[in-house]
């Protein structure tokens, strides 16, 4: 008897899940949610989860992968602040939920936490350089992906880092580099960034080529953001 050939079964699609749903971050085929406060749909990039933990408060999920059930809302503090006051996330829940008094700068303080534990990494890596002298030298080499400056940091000290970097934009004009953004950060204060580096207090940092300098300065830019917002 002839066999019938065997039917392919491509893998089922699933749907984007809701706010609310539970589990950790999708895949990437599913990288869309809806905010919980606009009810707009969004990259998962441009959102920032909360999640209803064991003692049934909400707290951020800052690397979306915590289980229980979670709510997507817009990166940004201003956007968190207005989903706590207009009561954003119980609706979406659809049952009552514990909220810490200051969600707002509870997630910013997380977000600042992951930031710090990132350009850790990348010092261990031998992937950022610290002090006015190094990251000079690194700029002008064109080592540096993003120059850090210390939120405290005298007005003068800025402007002279900034001008290195200025000029080194105009150095590679009409090179392959031209164009490329080399972002300044200002995001933590002197002690933070000297607590996370191992020195007393840390002015000027700079990250350099390298997967682990990536990954730090993809954590900054998104702290950037919650704060810009």
């Amino acid at each position: 008897m002839r066999r019938r050939p065997s039917k392919l079964r491509w893998p089922r699609k699933e749907r984007p899940r809701k706010a609310g749903e539970t589990g950790p971050v999708p895949r990437p085929d599913e990288q869309y949610r809806e905010c919980a406060l606009t009810r707009q749909k969004k990259p998962v990039a441009e959102l920032i989860r909360f999640v209803v933990g064991p003692d049934d408060v909400l707290a951020p999920d800052t690397d979306a992968k915590a289980e229980g059930r979670g709510v997507w809302i817009s990166l940004g503090a201003t956007q968190v602040a207005a989903a706590q006051q207009k009561n954003a996330f119980a609706r979406s829940l659809k049952s009552k939920v514990a909220l810490p008094e200051d969600l707002a700068g509870l997630t910013r303080r997380r977000l600042e936490q992951r930031l710090l534990g990132a350009l850790q990494m990348a010092r261990k890596a031998g992937e950022l350089v610290t002090g006015a002298t190094q990251v000079k030298a690194a700029i002008e080499a064109g080592e540096v992906i993003a120059l850090l400056t210390a939120t405290d940091a005298a007005a003068d000290g800025r402007d002279k880092m900034l001008a290195t970097l200025r000029g080194r934009q105009r150095a590679v004009a009409g090179t392959a580099e031209e164009g490329m953004t080399i972002p300044h950060l200002e995001l933590l204060d002197a002690e933070q960034m000297g607590l996370a580096l191992g020195r007393e207090n840390v002015i000027h940092a700079a990250l350099t080529t390298g997967a682990a300098a990536r990954a730090a300065l993809a954590r900054a830019e998104r702290l950037a953001r919650y704060i810009a917002n």
